[in-house]
C-alpha cells in the first residue's frame, strides 16, 4: 500500500483529495495537512511515500517544502498540485524534485491516472538490484509519463486504444486478443496489435496461457495499477 500525505490549505478541497486518492487501488491517505510547516513536522515523525502537495500554502512556498523534505533526508515523492501554469516554476517543480505535475482543476480520473502512473514507476524501481539494460530504466520512467497518445503508429487510433485500456481493465488476471478483440469490437488481430503496444511501452505484460491442446495462448494483463 503506497501511503500519501495530502497538504492542501482549503479544508473542502484537501478533503476532496483525499477521497480520490483513497477511491485508487493500492494508495491509501496516511494524513492531511494545510501548511507546510505541518507538512514538515507530519514526515518527520510519519513515514509516507508520496507528498500531494499544493505550490501555494499559506505560510510558505509549496516548492520550499519539496526541497525541505530533500534536505531534511526524506524519501517521500511529490506530486505538485498547483493552478500555477508559469513554465518557470514548472521547471522549479522539476528541480526540486516534483515527479509529476497536477494541475488544478481536476477530474477523478486526472489524479487516478497520475497515481497509477506513478504506482507502476515505483514497482519499477522498487527492488534492490542492477538494472538490467538502458531500457528498463526508460520503461520505469515513461511509466510516470503514461501513453503517449499523440505519437501512435500509424493506423492506430487514440480511441481503440482507450477502448483496450478498458477492457484490460475490467480483467485484472488478464485476458487473451480475441477476449479483448471482442469486447472491443475489433478483430483479434487488431486488438493483439494494441496490446503488443502496450507491453512496449510498459503498459501491460504478456504471460502464455496453459490448458489449452496445443501451443498456449498468450495472456495480456494492465499493469498500471501495479
Amino acid at each position: 500500500m503506497i501511503s500519501v500525505l495530502v497538504v492542501e490549505d482549503d479544508p473542502l478541497v484537501g478533503e476532496a483529495h483525499e477521497t480520490y486518492v483513497n477511491r485508487v487501488s493500492g494508495f491509501a491517505v496516511a494524513g492531511r495537512v494545510r501548511t507546510g510547516q505541518e507538512a514538515l513536522r507530519f514526515v518527520e515523525r510519519t513515514s509516507v511515500d508520496l507528498v500531494l502537495l499544493d505550490l501555494r500554502l499559506p505560510d510558505m512556498d509549496g516548492l520550499q517544502v519539496a526541497r525541505a523534505l530533500r534536505t531534511a533526508g526524506s524519501n517521500a515523492d511529490v506530486i505538485a498540485v498547483t493552478s500555477a501554469r508559469d513554465l518557470k516554476v514548472v521547471r522549479a517543480a522539476v528541480s526540486s524534485g516534483v515527479v509529476q505535475y497536477l494541475l488544478k482543476p481536476f477530474t477523478f480520473a486526472a489524479m487516478r491516472e497520475k497515481l497509477e502512473h506513478y504506482a507502476r514507476f515505483r514497482a519499477s524501481l522498487g527492488h534492490d538490484r542492477e538494472v538490467n539494460s538502458q531500457a528498463e530504466i526508460d520503461r520505469a520512467f515513461s511509466a510516470l509519463r503514461g501513453v503517449d497518445r499523440a505519437a501512435l503508429p500509424k493506423g492506430m487510433g487514440e480511441e481503440t486504444l482507450g477502448a483496450v485500456v478498458s477492457a484490460l481493465r475490467a480483467n485484472p488476471e488478464g485476458a487473451p486478443a480475441g477476449a479483448v478483440g471482442e469486447a472491443v469490437g475489433v478483430s483479434r488481430v487488431t486488438a493483439r496489435r494494441y496490446l503488443e503496444y502496450l507491453v512496449n511501452k510498459g503498459m501491460a505484460e504478456r504471460r502464455p496461457l496453459y490448458g489449452a491442446v496445443g501451443r498456449p495462448e498468450m495472456a495480456y494483463r494492465w499493469i498500471g495499477e501495479a
